[in-house]
């Protein structure tokens, strides 16, 4: 049922940022309790506990930047890539929202902002949501025991992209997560960052991916996505 997929999807993009933003936002009002690992961990745990609770629903793609690239590698309905995005990008403001409730002190609300320069952070989120990407697809499009460990190697890349990379362009890997932020809190002028080059990584990976694995079969209706085939589907 659509409803009950886009209802997945808001859910999943929902905890994402409010788990995810909402651990830099408390390592913020606490003077670094939190680290910036443990920021880290926190957006590659949720992840792995998203795919694992809502992947068999929806594919648990919570980042347009992800159904984009699903589409155009023909594993997704590409006429569910508008409702899809609408859907994350909901959850996901409402997610920042609810932080500026809890946290009204809170600058930045967790929103991506370069540390450097506009080039740079432009070419890391390319280069990480292209690595990010091409592990999805050939996770979703390998064998069901690839699958099962799906969620552990999709949130550990996350977990490890986030690591080296934070501190230089927030390793956001997923318009809906910089745009919720800096739409609630108003920082808004790098925003454009985070929603070319996550986009453009994981188009540019469909290729890539295709060449090195070759072209998998269809996936089973529903869709494929982070979560297509874990236990539960």
């Amino acid at each position: 049922m659509l409803m009950r997929r886009l209802g997945a999807e808001a859910f999943g993009a929902f905890w994402l940022v409010f788990a995810g933003t909402g651990a830099a936002v408390v390592n913020e009002v606490t003077n670094g309790v939190v680290t910036h690992v443990g920021v880290a961990l926190a957006f590659g745990l949720v992840v792995m506990v998203l795919i694992h609770s809502i992947g068999n629903v929806s594919g648990c793609h919570i980042n347009p930047a992800v159904t984009v690239g699903l589409a155009a590698a023909g594993r997704f309905e590409r006429s569910l890539v508008p409702p899809y995005v609408a859907s994350q990008c909901l959850g996901a403001v409402l997610a920042s929202a609810s932080l500026r409730l809890l946290f009204p002190d809170s600058v930045t609300l967790g929103a991506t902002i370069p540390a450097g320069g506009d080039l740079q952070s432009l070419v890391l989120e390319f280069i990480l949501t292209f690595v990010l990407m091409f592990v999805v697809l050939t996770i979703s499009g390998g064998d069901r025991d690839a699958r099962r460990l799906g969620g552990i190697v999709i949130g550990g890349v996350i977990a490890l992209e986030a690591l080296f990379a934070g501190p230089v362009s927030g390793a956001s890997m997923n318009p809906a997560r910089s745009l919720a932020p800096a739409l609630v809190s108003m920082q808004l002028d790098a925003v454009w960052i985070y929603l070319v080059a996550p986009t453009a990584g994981a188009l540019a990976s469909v290729p890539f991916q295709r060449w090195l694995h070759g072209s998998p079969g269809r996936p089973r209706a529903g869709g494929a996505g982070h979560g297509d085939g874990m236990p539960g589907a």
